[in-house]
């Protein structure tokens, strides 16, 4: 797997790539928001490691710019204890967050998650694709499509459609989503499930009322809302 660091430190981009290689990724560096992105232009990457404080192009930036030609997973590195960069960087479509100063042994556990979500379906999903209202989901393919067009989601956004997808009708509790698709408990305070549910509502036509299809039990979970 090609692993693309984006991070001004040349000092702990060296640190975390010697552990990546060593743990069996392929890494590459750029050291500045543009030189990413251009790199991201010319060559394949499976996953991008992309900081947010950068003096020429912020993460941030960069991010904006690569989601309108690219949806490659991406984790942010973010300053510890920083919930807004954490918000935003969801927000713009990153798949997850590690805060810096970060541990190579975590940053390597969650590069694995998000790789393994973009390129594992869901286990109880059949190759077969099913409808639900004007939705099709094509397991097999990785593909949403809406009245025959393409939903263009990030990994994690499609996992989490996959979940409610699976269960049209039903509460979906937010617990079980994370730990289905991030991995990990839900902790009081992580929000990046509603950052994650709020995209991808965005992204969905609204039914013929006007609501959202995607609907929020309060304190429980998300409930897609099956036409007939």
């Amino acid at each position: 797997m090609r692993v693309l660091l984006i991070d001004d430190d040349a000092e702990l981009t060296d640190l975390l790539a010697r552990f990546l290689e060593q743990d069996g990724f392929a890494v590459s560096a750029a050291h500045s928001g543009g030189q990413g992105l251009d790199a991201i232009r010319k060559e394949r990457f499976d996953l991008v490691v992309l900081d947010v404080m950068m003096p020429d192009m912020s993460g941030m930036d960069a991010l904006r710019t690569l989601r309108t030609f690219s949806n490659i997973p991406v984790i942010m590195l973010t300053a510890r204890g920083d919930e807004t960069d954490r918000i935003v960087g969801l927000e713009l479509g990153a798949d997850d967050y590690v805060p810096k100063p970060c541990n190579p042994r975590e940053l390597a556990a969650r590069i694995r998650a998000v790789l393994r979500r973009a390129g594992e379906p869901p286990a109880a999903a059949s190759g077969q694709t099913r409808h639900v209202g004007p939705l099709a989901w094509q397991p097999a393919a990785r593909r949403v499509l809406e009245r025959g067009l393409e939903i263009p989601l990030t990994a994690t956004e499609y996992d989490i459609l996959c979940c409610l997808l699976a269960r049209p009708g039903e509460v979906v509790k937010k617990d079980d989503i994370s730990r289905e698709v991030l991995g990990r408990r839900l902790g009081p305070f992580d929000r990046a499930l509603d950052v994650h549910i709020g995209r991808i509502r965005k992204k969905l036509a609204p039914l013929p009322d006007g609501a959202s299809r995607i609907k929020t039990v309060r304190g429980v979970g998300w409930m897609l809302v099956d036409e007939p």
